[in-house]
């Protein structure tokens, strides 16, 4: 069992590797010899044949580079140490290198979009075009908001100075700021991390004194947050998007009234999360709850699972669904897919990275707990979904972001169904709360800084800048939504706003609610049936082969209705149901 990546299987030896070099110099000879060959042609835009073979040839093209080896490895380096400077410098030369050349292709799908709709439903019915029509069929709804080819190439090269600048320098002076803590200088980035597992007076204090420090970063983060909210704007306009949020909805090819469908029956149903936070002030023997006490502990699960008998429990789960479940968890742990444990320098949290024509890799901090065993569950899931899809064509391998967190979840909730019950009694009711308080955070707030963004954006637009102060406030507002009255928050609070990430990807969080509500469905399915793990193969194999709403459909969910997620809500009221009676 490999318990670390291994770079030298599947990148290089090392950062100085010269191969790094020659892998290079192909991708970019491979990006010249297809803009050659097609740049000036227009044959395979009025011939299904001809496009079928120049689409051929795009696959083989994308095959080539689409994967990006040399920057994969370099940002996986990075990971594992983030004070390898060396490797960062590398990675930020490299790809301001490679956008001159993503440009010189950019014409080919842009082409294939101002093809004549008539045209267009011809070659969707054409035979030599089958294995191509869903992609096609995205092409040819999206090109409406594309613009020029020389207007593209203007946003692509201007997106670092727009936003991605921006976005940085917030980073970089947020990781700079250190607390004092306890006598001594605390990274604000570490401090963020343990304040809620500590004792409630401290943690109070702790919270206060992050969010009065973020002062620092304050007023650039007001001009950060205004100016990439403006740049979006004017893209927005450029493309002829009427609000904010449809072109992300439509990059994660989802359906807008079904999206905004699920944004209002998650809003309407934050009485449940009032529910929740007013037994757990019970639960912290406390009247009223902080902003600091939004993923407090109410104890700790004390047993322990190393990760050797965390594997053991989760090859259990998987073999009960399919086999083919446990190969994948057995391939990566024999060929060094997964880096396990904490390390200096290593990247906190936990995610999976894959990419077509590239190895899945798992990056875990695993410390022996419980919730450890369940980020195993949750990133495996991940993989496994990433992994299945590559029985796809080259084009179909991956899946979109809406989807992605449906499989993670999934397998997440299958895990902890089976392990809840092998706890101590007094482990339960603690291992329930912390399952509830993550899906609360996963459905409810994740809607509610859906809502805050949506209020955000539309409030810039209109009146051209928001201050820090009304920002901050304006978060506030709908973190109380979601939260209830047995919440209080201070105007400090408000500053969270600096910190969160998912803000500077917009309207990116409703993904996280519907693939949380779909993968309950799916779970229901699956212990009143087993029979559904066909379904959820099914599912898992899909890939990006169809839209999200009819992978789903064909087996037997229907995301179209705001219903189907108002009846996933109902699930989680059973569960703080069942966190009451055992409260009581």
């Amino acid at each position: 069992m490999q318990t670390t990546w291994n770079f030298k299987k599947f990148f290089y030896e090392s950062i100085n590797d010269p191969q790094i070099d020659k892998d290079v110099a192909a991708m970019k000879r491979a990006y010249d010899a297809f803009a050659k060959k097609y740049e000036k042609r227009t044959d395979y835009l009025k011939d299904s044949g001809k496009l079928a073979a120049a689409l051929k040839e795009y696959e083989r093209f994308s095959r080539a580079v689409g994967h990006a080896k040399p920057i994969l490895y370099l940002m996986y380096v990075k990971e594992l140490d983030n004070r390898n400077t060396a490797a960062e410098g590398k990675l930020n030369k490299l790809s301001l290198d490679m956008t001159p050349y993503e440009n010189k292709i950019m014409f080919f799908g842009l082409r294939l979009g101002k093809i004549a709709k008539p045209l267009q439903a011809k070659m969707l019915k054409d035979i030599r075009l089958v294995s191509y029509r869903y992609m096609l069929t995205k092409i040819f709804e999206t090109a409406k908001y594309d613009l020029t080819e020389a207007e593209e190439k203007i946003l692509n090269l201007k997106s670092l100075t727009g936003r991605s600048m921006w976005v940085d320098g917030v980073d970089r002076v947020v990781n700079r700021l250190t607390v004092s803590w306890k006598g001594k200088e605390m990274p604000i980035n570490e401090a963020m991390g343990v304040v809620s597992s500590l004792p409630r007076k401290e943690r109070l204090l702790l919270h206060s004194a992050i969010m009065q420090k973020l002062n620092v970063a304050a007023d650039f983060a007001e001009s950060e947050m205004n100016a990439i909210v403006t740049d979006k704007k004017i893209n927005d306009e450029l493309r002829g998007f009427k609000n904010p949020w449809t072109g992300t909805i439509l990059g994660y090819q989802n359906d807008e009234k079904s999206i905004l469908g699920l944004v209002d029956a998650v809003t309407d149903a934050f009485k449940m999360s009032h529910r929740f936070y007013k037994v757990k002030a019970k639960l912290l023997g406390v009247k009223t709850l902080s902003y600091a006490d939004r993923s407090a502990p109410i104890g700790k699960v004390q047993t322990k699972i190393p990760f050797k008998e965390a594997v053991a429990r989760y090859r259990a789960v998987l073999a009960s669904i399919d086999s083919e479940y446990v190969d994948i968890l057995d391939r990566f742990l024999r060929d060094g897919q997964i880096d396990v444990y904490p390390k200096l320098g290593k990247s906190g949290g936990a995610y999976c990275s894959s990419n077509t024509d590239s190895p899945t890799l798992v990056l875990l901090n695993h410390t022996d707990d419980f919730k450890s065993f369940m980020t195993l569950a949750h990133e495996m899931g991940h993989a496994i979904h990433a992994e299945m899809s590559k029985k796809q064509p080259h084009f179909y391998q991956g899946h979109t972001i809406s989807v992605a967190e449906t499989a993670s979840t999934l397998f997440e909730q299958l895990t902890f169904e089976a392990v809840f019950k092998t706890l101590p009694k007094d482990e339960q009711l603690i291992a329930l709360h912390d399952r509830i308080n993550d899906d609360i955070s996963t459905i409810f707030r994740q809607i509610a800084f859906f809502n805050f963004e949506k209020e955000l954006h539309l409030t810039i637009r209109a009146k051209g800048k928001l201050t820090k102060e009304e920002i901050g406030s304006l978060l506030n507002k709908h973190m109380a939504a979601y939260m209830g009255p047995v919440t209080k928050f201070n105007p400090e609070d408000g500053n969270f706003f600096i910190v969160v990430s998912h803000f500077r990807r917009f309207f990116y969080v409703y993904a996280y609610t519907y693939g949380q509500l779909i993968s309950r469905a799916m779970c229901e399915a699956y212990q009143k049936d087993n029979a559904f793990g066909s379904q959820i193969k099914q599912f898992l194999t899909d890939g990006e082969s169809k839209t999200p709403e009819q992978i789903f459909k064909d087996i037997g969910i229907d995301t179209s209705k705001r219903s189907f997620f108002e009846a996933g809500l109902k699930s989680v009221e059973k569960d703080i149901a069942r966190l009451e009676r055992l409260a009581r």
